[in-house]
């Protein structure tokens, strides 16, 4: 639901000026979202959403620029932090053993940050695989890893 609901969210916001989260509120209703102003609250946070000025001299939500960059490090930090038990490199290819059933969750949040070096990532109960551009790429990537576990 809340991720229905979040994906209309971008939606409404990309084709019609919402000024105000009473107004994204009504929005959702007439879309059949029941919701209270507080979940419409955490959902513009968790979406990053900012207020800009648009062309009628008006504010407007519109999802940030910045979002992946903003969010990023700390996202990865905490999951790896909590999850990952080893990792390792081979050629293009970063195998990641994390505690049971969080693999999906780490493939999940690395999916969502866009990171322009990795292909895609293939998820198992405890184990994820993370294919890379280039054995640079992975070797980097590790490298990340180490740091923020340390």
């Amino acid at each position: 639901m809340k991720g229905t609901r979040q994906a209309e969210i971008l939606k409404i916001i990309a084709q019609t000026d919402v000024e105000t989260q009473e107004q994204l509120l009504d929005e959702l209703r007439q879309r059949g979202f029941n919701a209270t102003q507080a979940t419409i609250s955490r959902d513009i946070k968790q979406l990053h959403l900012v207020k800009e000025l648009a062309g009628t001299g008006r504010y407007r939500y519109t999802q940030s620029q910045r979002r992946h960059t903003l969010d990023f490090a700390g996202r990865l930090r905490t999951i790896f932090k909590e999850s990952v038990t080893s990792f390792d490199v081979a050629q293009n290819i970063v195998v990641i053993n994390t505690m049971p059933g969080l693999a999906s969750a780490a493939c999940s949040a690395l999916d969502s940050m866009d990171i322009d070096q990795m292909v895609g990532t293939l998820a198992g109960d405890d184990t994820a695989i993370l294919i890379m551009r280039t054995n640079d790429a992975a070797a980097e990537f590790c490298s990340e890893i180490h740091k923020m576990l340390n």
